[in-house]
């Protein structure tokens, strides 16, 4: 095995693996159990009985967790060297998209707070404990939820940014009406607009707390028509995400359906042909069944 093909056996150990790979399989779970067990300690410690008893537990634990996660970030490092060959940019330009990645600034966040500690011993303690939870976003290297998110979200950036233009305007215009309605009688919660502003994006967002509530008759009316604006809001937002996401899985199986009926135009599936599909579907987030589903319905289709 050369140096190149060392590498990329690597990244491929490291990136989500599919279900021919073993060593990725284990590789995969071993870091997502080891993910969860450090979220775990950091909400253990914040228990100060548990933290007195075990202190000792909870840092050899971390310096163990930090030495795994830091070797983790190197190695992806090196690995992802392979990711392109010299045509598409060649090593660094794979050492690029992970350093400047999601995925890369997660791993590298996770650690930075045992090494911030080190260097700047007066930092606050509890304020590293709360960062350290960042590390559940390592569990995105193997489900696509933020990212799906994001991205849903951008394909519809259009829709989004006009619901949330009007959601301005109506908090606006609410905590206005509200100010001029409240703040003769309840100067100390109503002591300008800016601080109605909260009492209506609580109200419009559907919340309602209750520590702020109208005590005129007119302030009764705007937090009527406050409400009502909200569930209208809450509503488009919502069918705006749904929406989205409906319109991204949609996309996800066109293009695997695509690459399953370019893979069957010589009428059989071999082994490189699955393997690729496989990983395509772990990209996509689609099941298992979900993909031999849309394999069959291809096969039909094509009459294969």
């Amino acid at each position: 095995m050369d140096y190149f093909t060392l590498r990329r056996r690597v990244m491929e150990i490291l990136d989500p693996g599919v279900r021919s790979d073993l060593a990725s399989k284990i590789c995969d779970l071993s870091i997502m159990v080891l993910v969860l067990a450090n979220i775990a300690a950091v909400m253990l410690e914040s228990v100060d009985e548990i933290e007195a008893r075990y202190h000792v537990a909870f840092a050899r634990f971390e310096l163990c967790s930090v030495i795994f996660f830091t070797t983790e970030y190197l190695v992806r490092l090196w690995s992802n060297g392979a990711r392109f060959d010299g045509i598409s940019g060649g090593t660094w330009r794979g050492r690029r998209s992970y350093i400047f990645g999601f995925h890369g600034l997660v791993d590298l966040i996770s650690i930075l707070p045992f090494f911030a500690q080190a260097l700047f011993p007066g930092l606050d303690l509890r304020v590293l404990r709360t960062v350290r939870l960042l590390r559940l976003f390592k569990l995105s290297h193997y489900s696509t939820a933020v990212e799906d998110l994001v991205s849903a979200i951008y394909q519809e950036r259009k829709a989004f940014i006009a619901a949330l233009y009007l959601l301005a305007i109506a908090v606006i215009i609410t905590s206005s009406l509200m100010y001029f309605s409240e703040r003769l009688v309840q100067p100390e919660k109503f002591a300008s607009i800016p601080d109605a502003i909260y009492w209506s994006f609580i109200t419009l967002t559907t919340v309602g707390y209750g520590d702020v509530t109208p005590m005129t008759a007119v302030g009764k009316a705007v937090a009527l028509l406050t409400s009502f604006m909200g569930v209208c809001l809450v509503a488009l937002l919502t069918g705006i995400v749904a929406s989205a996401f409906a319109n991204q899985v949609a996309r996800r199986r066109a293009i695997f359906e695509e690459q399953v009926r370019e893979a069957l135009r010589d009428g059989v599936l071999d082994g490189s042909e699955l393997q690729n599909l496989d990983k395509l579907r772990v990209a996509f987030n689609l099941s298992e069944k979900q993909a031999e589903a849309l394999i069959d319905s291809v096969r039909e289709s094509m009459g294969r």
